[in-house]
C-alpha cells in the first residue's frame, strides 16, 4: 500500500480554551501544531491541515490548507472529508488524520494503523487503547481512511450522521491497539488545565 497523506485536524471551535486555534497554542519550545507536525510528517507522503477561516494565519507552517466542504461544523467526519477530497485530486488511495491538539500521540502510528489494515478491501482503521471499563477507547480522529469511500461519507454527513464509530463500523472498520501507559499518547489538550498537564509531561 503506498505512503497515505497525512491529514491534521484543526477545524474545530476550541470552546473550552476560549475560542481560537488550539494549535498555535505552545507547548515547551513549539507549538502544539509544530509537534503533531514534527511526529506526522516522518510517517507520511504529504501533509495538509484541514482549518476553517482564515487560511493565512497558518503560512508559517508552509502546508497547505483545506477547509470543511460541509458547513456548519459538524465534527471531525467533515474534516476527514475535505482531507478524502485533496488526497483525491492528489492521487492519494488513503489518508491518516491526526488531531491538532494531540501532541504526544505514537511515532509509529501509520505503521500501526496499516499493518492493522491488511487484506482490507477498503482499508478503514482507528487508533484505539485499552479502557478496564469498556475493553477499549476508540480515538476517532486519529485513523486511516480510504479515498474511494469519500463520496459515501459525504451522502453520510448530508444524511446527518455525525459520529465517527457508527460510520465506520457501517464499513467493517478495524482498530489498532496501542498501550496506554504510563499515560494514554492520545490525550488531547482542551483546556487550560489540560495544557498544564502536557507541560508537565513534556
Amino acid at each position: 500500500m503506498k505512503q497515505p497523506l497525512g491529514v491534521i485536524l484543526a477545524g474545530g471551535q476550541a470552546r473550552r480554551m476560549g475560542g481560537g486555534d488550539k494549535g498555535r497554542l505552545m507547548l515547551g519550545d513549539r507549538s502544539l501544531l509544530g509537534h503533531v507536525i514534527a511526529r506526522l510528517q516522518p510517517q507520511v507522503s504529504a501533509l495538509v491541515l484541514n482549518a476553517n477561516g482564515d487560511p493565512s494565519r497558518f503560512e508559517g507552517t508552509t502546508i497547505p490548507v483545506v477547509a470543511d466542504s460541509i458547513a456548519g461544523f459538524v465534527g471531525p467526519l467533515a474534516g476527514v472529508l475535505a482531507g478524502l477530497d485533496y488526497a483525491y485530486e492528489q492521487g492519494f488511495e488513503t489518508i491518516v488524520t491526526a488531531a491538532a491538539d494531540t501532541p504526544f500521540f505514537p511515532c509509529d502510528l501509520v505503521p500501526r494503523l496499516m499493518t492493522a489494515a491488511e487484506r482490507m478491501e477498503h482499508p478503514l482503521v482507528l487508533a484505539a487503547t485499552p479502557d478496564r471499563e469498556r475493553g477499549r477507547n476508540r480515538h476517532p480522529t486519529f485513523g486511516l481512511w480510504p479515498v474511494a469511500l469519500r463520496d459515501d461519507l459525504r451522502r453520510a454527513l448530508e444524511g446527518g450522521l455525525r459520529k465517527v464509530v457508527l460510520w465506520s463500523d457501517q464499513h467493517g472498520g478495524r482498530e489498532a491497539m496501542f498501550e496506554a501507559e504510563p499515560f494514554d499518547p492520545f490525550f488531547n489538550v482542551n483546556t487550560p488545565e489540560d495544557l498544564a498537564r502536557a507541560e508537565g509531561l513534556i
